[in-house]
Order: structure tokens, then C-alpha cells, then sequence
């Protein structure tokens, strides 16, 4: 489809497959699988949620949120629900507005989701952006408690006058949908490679210090760093910068590229399930996108 090969992909960005749903499908069937498998492994109901955070940048529709989609599938009727649009860090993003949710006291129990159907939104016809993304899910069930284990600190920012650098331009009021836009592939995701990279390496050490330092963490005190899994190259880069052992980086973006908000939930998902994560750990995770928004949050795995 466009001027590309194997090699020319894997080496750039380090991604050799990628996961696309069936086009009857879409980012609330993910969020449903990723959804009930959390709660499952929580050994909750979801009647018992108190609140569902859905963080994407691939709704189903404008309005009403994929998190009200969601909330109705599960059955879960006392939960709130709603959306959260940060890019490719919004899964951090609504981990933290889920931590201060549980330490206001009201809610017990949050479902926090990152879902993702970004082959609706990629041009495949842009050498530059088709060969990097992709579908998928992942979620985890947050609750309020009292042990050694939890969220110890998230760290948040953005800079605005970077939307330019990885923006989807149609389809809002800014942009109404047209014959024009759409004929002039402005319905797509639209990057500036170089200025992303940029940004991304120096963002990743710049969150790992911001959320280790209040909480009185050294970073050799770390087992895991889950990166936001954009490119091979950008983690390699940052994880060099900041001399941390690459076998403790966490890396699922050759099996999946870039999912966006969904890629550090599977990841961190992944991770458990293979027994690479073990309770009391303490792992890092750091997103990076669309914004430009950055985040990360330190965690003490466990229930």
C-alpha cells in the first residue's frame, strides 16, 4: 500500500505485528473484554463499582462517553462514568483522577480502562503513521486501602503549544465533518515524527523524576518502568539517558505498536500474567502524547 518493507519497519520502530478488530467492532467491545477481566481478577461484581474511567482518543461516538457504554454492558448501575482525552498518556491520566477520587473517601471501588481502535483513525495511504498503530485494551480496578501497597504518587503536565505535532485535524467544531475533509484525509491521525521524538525522549526522565522524588524513591529502588510503547528507539534512548538496566523496561510494542491510552494497561497486564510483576514490586509508568500531555505514577504492585 505504500513505499515500505519489513525490515524497514521493525528497525525504525521495533513493531512486527500489530492487533486490528473486525470492523464490526468497536472500542467499547475492547474495553468491555479488557473491563471483565479486571473486575474478575479484582474478585469484585461489577455492581460494586463505584466509578468507570475510560480513557481513549477513539470513542465510539462523540456523545454519549465510551465510559456510559461501558457502565451500561457491565451492568454496573451505581457507577459513574466518563471519558478522559489525553493522548497517549490517558490511561496515567485517569489512574490519578482515580487515586484522588478513592482519597476523597466516597468512592470505594474505580474501574480504569485505556481502549483503543486507532485503525479507524490511521491513513494508510501515510507511510509515516500507518505502520505504528493499532487495537486493542487493557484496565485495572482501583480500590481504597489501608496496606503498603497502591498508587504512592502520580505526576501530571501538559504543553498545548505542541497540538500540532500529533493532532487529528476534522471532525470537531473547529473542523465540521465535510466532502472536503474528508476527501483531504484530515479524519486521520497526523504527526511530525521527529518533533514527537523529541519531546518523548526528554519527557520520559523528566516523569520519572517528578513522581519518585516526593515520594522518597530512588530510581535504582525500581523493578519495573512501563513506558508508554510509541517506538523501540524512544525507550531505548530514554532508558540509556537515565542508566537504568534495560531488562527492568517492560516492552510489548514488537507483538502490538502503538495502542495510545491502551498500551501501558496490556503491558502491565502482560507482565503480571507472565510473572514478571510480583506483588510489592515497585514499577513506574509513563505515558506520553497528544497534547502534549505527559504523566506518570508510581505504584507498590499488589492488592
Amino acid at each position: 500500500m505504500v513505499d515500505t518493507s519489513d525490515e524497514w519497519i521493525i528497525t525504525r520502530t521495533g513493531i512486527r505485528e500489530r492487533r486490528i478488530c473486525s470492523p464490526d467492532w468497536a472500542t467499547s467491545d475492547l474495553a468491555l473484554l479488557a473491563a471483565e477481566r479486571a473486575i474478575k481478577d479484582a474478585g469484585i461484581e461489577a455492581g460494586d463499582l463505584d466509578l468507570i474511567l475510560v480513557a481513549t482518543v477513539t470513542p465510539d461516538m462523540v456523545f454519549p462517553s465510551t465510559a456510559c457504554l461501558l457502565q451500561a454492558r457491565l451492568g454496573a448501575q451505581k457507577a459513574a462514568a466518563f471519558d478522559i482525552s489525553a493522548g497517549c498518556t490517558g490511561f496515567i491520566y485517569a489512574l490519578a483522577v482515580a487515586d484522588r477520587f478513592l482519597m476523597g473517601g466516597d468512592y470505594r471501588y474505580i474501574l480504569v480502562v485505556g481502549a483503543e481502535t486507532l485503525s479507524r483513525i490511521t491513513d494508510y495511504t501515510d507511510r509515516n503513521t500507518c505502520v505504528l498503530f493499532g487495537d486493542g485494551a487493557g484496565a485495572v480496578v482501583v480500590g481504597r486501602g489501608s496496606g503498603p501497597n497502591g498508587i504512592l504518587s502520580t505526576y501530571l503536565a501538559a504543553d498545548g503549544s505542541g497540538e500540532s505535532l500529533l493532532y487529528l485535524p476534522a471532525g470537531g467544531s473547529r473542523m465540521p465533518a465535510s466532502h472536503q475533509t474528508v476527501d483531504e484525509h484530515l479524519h486521520y491521525i497526523q504527526m511530525q515524527g521527529n518533533e514527537v521524538f523529541r519531546f518523548a525522549v526528554n519527557a520520559i526522565p523528566e516523569c520519572v523524576r517528578q513522581v519518585l522524588e516526593p515520594a522518597g524513591v530512588s530510581i535504582y529502588e525500581v523493578d519495573h518502568f512501563v513506558f508508554h510503547q510509541a517506538n523501540i528507539r524512544i525507550l531505548q534512548t530514554a532508558v540509556k539517558r537515565m542508566k537504568i538496566p534495560w531488562e527492568k523496561t517492560i516492552v510489548n510494542i514488537e507483538r502490538y505498536g502503538n495502542i495510545s491510552a491502551a498500551s501501558i494497561p496490556l503491558a502491565l497486564a502482560e507482565a503480571v500474567d507472565e510473572g514478571i510483576i510480583h506483588p510489592g514490586q515497585l514499577l513506574v509508568m509513563v505515558g506520553f502524547g497528544a497534547g502534549l500531555t505527559m504523566g506518570s505514577a508510581l505504584v507498590r504492585w499488589g492488592r
